[in-house]
């Protein structure tokens, strides 16, 4: 039976557990640099290391990083949240223990929302909560391990959804809705590569049209959007194999490997840990307080979400669009930038109709160079916000500018902009120095299309008998008799006119 026959008969019921690694200088309960990148256990002191006698201290940036998110899926955060101590053994582990939060999380409730092939869709959150991340095993050799504290104590918010995702696709996109807006928050950097970002999923299938859950498996520590999606996949393939073969899932924990495109069995939920929660006596309730949560509430940026309504509305982009714009902070901020110069620089060209029109039509300009010409440029999206970014904002809208008044056509603003890339100077800089100024003078113009028309007596009575492709021909020769620095528009109006006599 193949894939497509197999998902006839069941439904896969998907949640996801996402851990956020919050973008903080220090750890969440020490004042060790969280840094990425140092040497094996630089970034570690003696708390990090459970060393007798220490005692944690709570971050209050973490605090504030969390009551963010909280805010922005539109959850419930609890005035007053406890930790736990979540035990296990494990050598990436320090204390025999990790404090997190079990019974009483900061946040509960909220949505993700996102779009899957254009249609809207949201998935409600069990929880957000806080905890601490564990240290990393490097396996050297087979018989030798190390283990890199520099991880250990640097804050995690885990995002718990509920089981209401129902294919690999959907899944890989709530991934990126919830990247996208802790990156919008500016709450983590979302880098999957560097582990701040890491997914687990909790797969299960049952038959279509039954309402119990199946039995379900987890996948852990995926790490890219690439490898949710596909491990899903395969383990929505596995079980339904099982299934039809009338065999039983075991309940169990696996890991994906990339590599090979397979799982392979951790643990059985019979060898599960017991964990052994109980609340954390070194660190006293997480209370939140009123002025704490009004103020971080009436600081909340535009959301991903709020900014497509925006650009689809007001700036009148299609889906199409805006969803491109949006997908990275740093798309959203170089465009809005470019607006912005756009209302400034050429605020005597493009700003010439009612304050709505005026909106949309800067909009549609600079999101039309912003896709079409820059992003075809950076192959990193962050890249925009670098501060050495070969064309900022300002010096695409003054090239945009010259496009609009008709000193430059789009062909020679394209030649341009390679130009400012390559070599950093202004787009003025490079018009002056190669004479690119484009001819609008209709005198000018004028007298070239009339020598044109003049020396082809053939061509102009068979286009007037009704050969409208020849103008092709004629706006070629006017062109060329121009250096190719001659106005278009104004070119074929004129030859029109002449034509028309």
């Amino acid at each position: 039976m193949g894939a497509a026959d197999q998902m006839g008969k069941y439904e896969a019921v998907i949640g996801l557990e996402v851990h956020v690694q919050l973008a903080t200088r220090s750890k969440i309960f020490s004042g060790a640099s969280a840094a990425f990148g140092a040497e094996p256990n630089a970034h570690t002191d003696p708390v990090v290391l459970g060393l007798p006698g220490t005692l944690p201290v709570m971050n209050q940036v973490v605090l504030e990083m969390a009551v963010r998110f909280g805010l922005a899926v539109g959850g419930r955060v609890r005035p007053s949240s406890r930790f736990a101590r979540k035990h296990y053994f494990y050598p990436d582990l320090p204390k025999g223990f990790q404090i997190s939060q079990y019974e009483e999380p900061i946040v509960e409730g909220g949505t993700i929302a996102f779009r899957l092939e254009g249609e809207a869709r949201s998935v409600r959150l069990t929880r957000i909560h806080l905890e601490e991340d564990a240290g990393k095993n490097l396996h050297a050799t087979p018989s030798s391990s190390y283990v890199d504290y520099n991880r250990a104590g640097v804050p995690l918010c885990e995002v718990v959804s509920e089981p209401e995702i129902r294919s690999a696709d959907e899944a890989a996109e709530y991934l990126r809705a919830v990247r996208r807006l802790v990156r919008y928050l500016g709450i983590s950097d979302g880098n999957m590569e560097e582990g701040s970002l890491r997914c687990d999923a909790n797969v299960s299938l049952r038959p279509v049209g039954a309402t119990a859950l199946g039995t379900k498996t987890e996948l852990k520590n995926i790490n890219s959007f690439k490898n949710v999606k596909e491990a899903i996949e395969h383990e929505i393939k596995r079980q339904a194999h099982l299934l039809d073969r009338g065999e039983r899932i075991v309940q169990e924990t696996r890991l994906w490997d990339a590599t090979r495109g397979i799982s392979a069995s951790m643990r059985s939920k019979e060898q599960a840990h017991d964990y052994r929660y109980f609340p954390e006596p070194d660190l006293p309730p997480l209370v939140i307080a009123e002025d704490t949560l009004a103020r971080l509430s009436t600081s909340m940026p535009e959301l991903p979400e709020a900014r497509f309504e925006r650009y689809t509305g007001a700036l009148g982009l299609s889906e199409q669009d805006g969803g491109a714009l949006t997908a990275e902070k740093e798309i959203a901020e170089y465009f809005e930038a470019v607006v912005a110069a756009l209302k400034g620089v050429g605020k005597t060209v493009l700003n010439r109709a009612a304050a709505a029109a005026e909106d949309e039509r800067t909009g549609k300009t600079a999101a039309n160079w912003v896709l079409n010409d820059v992003l075809a440029r950076v192959t990193d999206p962050r890249a925009l916000a670098a501060p050495d970014l070969p064309v900022g904002p300002r010096r695409l809208a003054e090239l945009v500018v010259l496009v609009e008044k008709d000193t430059l056509s789009r062909k020679q603003a394209r030649e341009v902009l390679a130009k400012m890339w390559e070599e950093r100077r202004s787009a003025g800089e490079i018009v002056a120095e190669l004479g690119l100024a484009q001819v609008s003078d209709s005198g000018a113009i004028e007298a070239a299309c009339r020598k044109v028309v003049d020396s082809h007596p053939d061509e102009a009575a068979k286009f007037r008998a009704g050969r409208a492709q020849l103008m092709g021909f004629f706006v070629g020769r006017v062109m060329k008799e121009m250096g190719g620095q001659a106005n278009p528009k104004a070119v074929n109006e004129i030859l029109r006119r002449l034509l028309a006599d």
